[in-house]
């Protein structure tokens, strides 16, 4: 499988907020973005210990279900004062069914005592872009957001922690921020622009 500009490119994930903030990155240089619902492309089971993984799981499952490249992100938020967490488990951390309030919820709750530099935590992205199911070299990027939990959420927009994620710098929460320079700030943003990047090259 060959990867060329305006033809499909699967992302796979079924989540309408990474779809709408890809599109904006992926599609000006003229990448066709389409989600992985298309080729009613099952979920694939992210049993790997770490995001990039995780985000290789899901990149071969699409490109075998779709029959074009597909790209995934692993991403999630790390807050080192709770050892890691919710790290992988970002999107269920909160448990079934799944729910961004349920997941904010259980955050603010196992945060409550913590003070200071102990609420710092950044979000992580792996991204990846495979060709086919069985491509031997795979484009992977990686980047970090740094910042730190808010007590209580702000902001409309954006999606699943945003709301909890202060931005000192910004002086605003990520869901406070204007689309466009979320997608420049942005773990995700970073990590799509690093991708570029490894593709011109």
């Amino acid at each position: 499988m060959e990867l060329v500009r305006d033809h499909a490119l699967v992302l796979a994930s079924g989540n309408a907020g990474k779809l709408r903030e890809l599109r904006e990155l992926l599609e000006p240089i003229g990448f066709r973005l389409r989600p992985q619902s298309d080729w009613e492309t099952p979920e694939a089971v992210e049993d790997g210990l770490t995001f990039v993984e995780n985000a290789l799981i899901k990149a071969r499952n699409a490109c075998a279900h779709a029959g074009h490249p597909a790209i995934a992100d692993d991403s999630g938020l790390v807050v080192p004062a709770l050892g890691g967490a919710p790290g992988i488990r970002s999107a269920r951390y909160g448990g079934e069914p799944r729910s961004d309030a349920a997941n904010n919820e259980k955050l603010l709750h196992a945060m409550r005592d913590l003070r200071g530099d102990d609420r710092a935590a950044y979000f992580y992205c792996a991204m990846v872009l495979a060709r086919s199911p069985d491509d031997p070299a795979p484009l992977v990027a990686t980047a970090s957001w740094w910042g730190e939990i808010l007590p209580e959420p702000r902001g409309d927009g954006g999606f699943g922690y945003d709301p909890l994620f202060l931005l000192p710098e910004q002086g605003c929460s990520s869901a406070e921020l204007p689309p466009q320079t979320k997608n420049r700030l942005s773990h995700r943003g970073q990590a799509v622009r690093a991708l570029i990047a490894a593709l011109g090259s």
